[in-house]
């Protein structure tokens, strides 16, 4: 064999390796394809880098997925609330029935005058009628409750539909009212009428079931003089106390309010929120 021949045969037998090499790496390519098509995705996902991940999790954060531990979510206890925010010695003040545009103003002012906050428990087509007085309690840093749309204190023997319903659309016309994203943040069944499901339903929808632990029962008019004893002998109970800004003529409530809050004064007891996120203490 000469020289030439034997070169040329070198090349073809390169040839023939290279195209051996590559048809076997297309068929393990077409192999693990075949795998992978027949498994389906992986659950996990891809590996992929670094900045993958945070970009991953920066679209599932845009889209309402999983959450990062700087961004707790809270859940709604659904148990009733009647312990204060800021602790042992505050005391909330919580006022039903309104708004209503002769009595809920004079509230607001006596409130404003002793730097007091308060939670408004409103009805719902109250609130619808009078939204300027719902803004009104809200520029003031007080909290919105939300009473039921028919004040209606025999809810409990009624069918979880219809508690739902009173509950649910007094709290969009509560809101719809207040404007500029201001939330609802309480739920008071009237006449404390709270059931199993009217607790869950309302905590589902951001609200605290809210109780009382002082009534007053200045809805009776017994009068400014004995709507103040029954604060200062029943406020040992617990802390949040039931006053009335709605449904009659509430001129003893307005003075009552000032002289318990002169009181609290002198105790040195603010006023301050229920608990909304903790659970209660009795």
């Amino acid at each position: 064999m000469g020289l030439r021949e034997f070169t040329a045969r070198v090349r073809r037998t390169g040839v023939r390796t290279r195209v051996a090499v590559a048809a076997s790496v297309t068929a393990a390519a077409m192999t693990v394809w075949g795998v992978a098509a027949f498994a389906g995705p992986d659950p996990a996902g891809p590996a992929g880098t670094a900045e993958d991940g945070a970009k991953g999790a920066a679209e599932d954060g845009a889209k309402g997925g999983p959450k990062g531990p700087e961004t707790p979510v809270q859940r709604i206890p659904e148990d009733i609330a009647h312990a204060s925010e800021g602790g042992a010695g505050a005391v909330n003040l919580t006022i039903d029935d309104g708004p209503d545009p002769r009595w809920t103003p004079r509230i607001l002012a006596v409130l404003e005058q002793h730097g007091a906050k308060a939670v408004f428990c409103m009805v719902g087509p109250r609130a619808k009628a009078h939204p300027d007085l719902v803004k009104k309690v809200v520029a003031g840093g007080h909290r919105l409750c939300n009473h039921a749309m028919d004040h209606d204190t025999a809810m409990d023997r009624k069918p979880v539909a219809y508690q739902e319903q009173q509950i649910l659309d007094a709290q969009k016309l509560i809101e719809e009212a207040a404007g500029e994203g201001a939330r609802v943040e309480y739920y008071r069944a009237p006449g404390g009428a709270f059931t199993p499901d009217s607790r869950r339903i309302a905590a589902a929808a951001g609200m605290r079931p809210l109780g009382w632990n002082v009534d007053t029962k200045d809805f009776r008019k017994p009068g400014a003089p004995a709507i103040v004893g029954t604060v200062k002998r029943e406020l040992g109970n617990g802390p949040t106390i039931l006053l009335h800004d709605g449904g009659g003529d509430r001129r003893q409530t307005v003075e009552a309010l000032g002289q318990i809050l002169d009181w609290l004064e002198q105790q040195g007891r603010p006023t301050g929120f229920p608990v909304r996120t903790a659970p209660d203490t009795p």
